[in-house]
């Protein structure tokens, strides 16, 4: 089977397309083109599908379990996403397809079982987010035994997505600190930092402090480099994945939207001043350093232990790193600061992701709205 030279990447990675030819279960003729970087993981991407597909022959469609079928299809986006993309959606159906429905045969597949994984799932205290990834990995999945034609049309579509009814309102689920409690907070992390003195204590600080002032996600803070900083300019270019046990991976950002410069704070540009010369004592550094981390990263899970302990040292509820964001975004909310901007600053992917998350804080202005209204006559 043909292995074909494409382009070069920016960082000199040579592209390679991969094509194969084999019969699928209903005995029509297929081709499968898929694309990787690198001579070595060419050969290795034609040995998988082939081993793959060729087995794919080996038993009829009504035999074939979602077991057999996400097999085939983990091969597939192999070739297609990013290796943590790829760890994300295997963690995803790992935890909610294989214990229910792996062993269920596709032609026994019906909407009477979709249903009841729906409510065995409802039933185990997941948030919402996590319950719609899960149905959204299901249905890829099944999606592609469609487009293979294993299934004449995918039953899950017939259940519908977990739906928000069931679940506590966003005013609930958000969680923030104010402008005072974040003072509190930080405040307590620099006198830690001051009292120990280490680079990489005070690191732990520069990362709060980054978080809270633009609301950026943890990866793309982990990721930041001063070469990122230009005068008063935050340019956030890249992000670092920790989901793979072991493994850390340097990513483009979230989204096309992720791409974005952000003006620097005044008193996060002192904060970053006084951090960069620390660094510089270090005879190796260069502008290729981690903002936060040098030459190395601040693992998660340091960061969690981190969090939870300055927060209690601080006497405040303890909140996610994640949370700092919506703590970013409450702040200039409740300040009057426009929705697109709050988009724009947060990397999100479109406004309507920000409202459907902020639009509770909005105020109603029903009243001023009436009252331009009573005018007109």
């Amino acid at each position: 089977m043909p292995i074909y030279k494409t382009s070069v990447k920016k960082d000199g990675l040579q592209q390679y397309r991969v094509r194969i030819n084999y019969i699928d279960r209903t005995g029509v003729a297929r081709q499968l083109t898929r694309i990787t970087y690198g001579a070595a993981e060419a050969k290795q991407l034609e040995a998988e599908l082939m081993s793959a597909y060729s087995k794919s022959k080996e038993a009829p469609v009504s035999s074939m379990t979602l077991e057999e079928l996400y097999a085939e299809y983990y091969i597939t986006k192999k070739g297609e996403v990013r290796e943590t993309s790829l760890a994300k959606i295997n963690d995803n159906i790992n935890a909610s397809v294989k214990p229910y429905l792996f062993d269920i045969k596709l032609n026994k597949l019906n909407t009477a079982q979709l249903q009841k994984w729906k409510n065995i799932l409802s039933e185990k205290g997941y948030k919402l987010k996590t319950l719609q990834n899960y149905y959204g990995e299901l249905r890829a999945l099944l999606n592609y035994a469609v487009k293979m034609d294993y299934l004449p049309k995918n039953p899950l579509l017939a259940v519908g997505n977990f739906k928000e009814v069931y679940f506590e309102t966003p005013e609930d689920k958000l969680h923030y600190y104010t402008a005072d409690q974040y003072l509190k907070y930080i405040s307590v992390v620099k006198k830690m930092c001051e009292e120990k003195d280490t680079i990489t204590e005070w690191g732990y600080y520069v990362f709060f402090s980054i978080a809270f002032y633009t609301g950026a996600r943890k990866g793309e803070i982990n990721a930041l480099k001063w070469s990122d900083i230009t005068g008063n300019t935050l340019n956030i270019r890249r992000s670092i994945s920790q989901k793979i046990k072991g493994k850390i991976t340097e990513t483009p950002p979230k989204n096309k939207s992720s791409y974005r410069s952000l003006q620097i704070p005044l008193p996060l540009l002192k904060i970053l001043d006084e951090h960069k010369k620390r660094q510089q004592a270090d005879k190796n550094f260069t502008e290729d350093y981690r903002v936060c981390g040098g030459i190395s990263y601040l693992p998660d899970a340091s960061l969690d232990t981190h969090n939870i302990r300055y927060a209690a040292l601080a006497e405040l509820s303890h909140i996610r790193i994640h949370d700092f964001r919506h703590t970013h975004a409450t702040l200039l909310i409740n300040e009057g600061i426009n929705i697109q901007e709050i988009a724009r600053r947060l990397g999100h992917a479109d406004v309507q992701q920000t409202w459907r998350t902020y639009a509770h804080l909005y105020p109603r202005e029903e009243e001023r709205a009436v009252g331009i209204l009573n005018n007109i006559k």
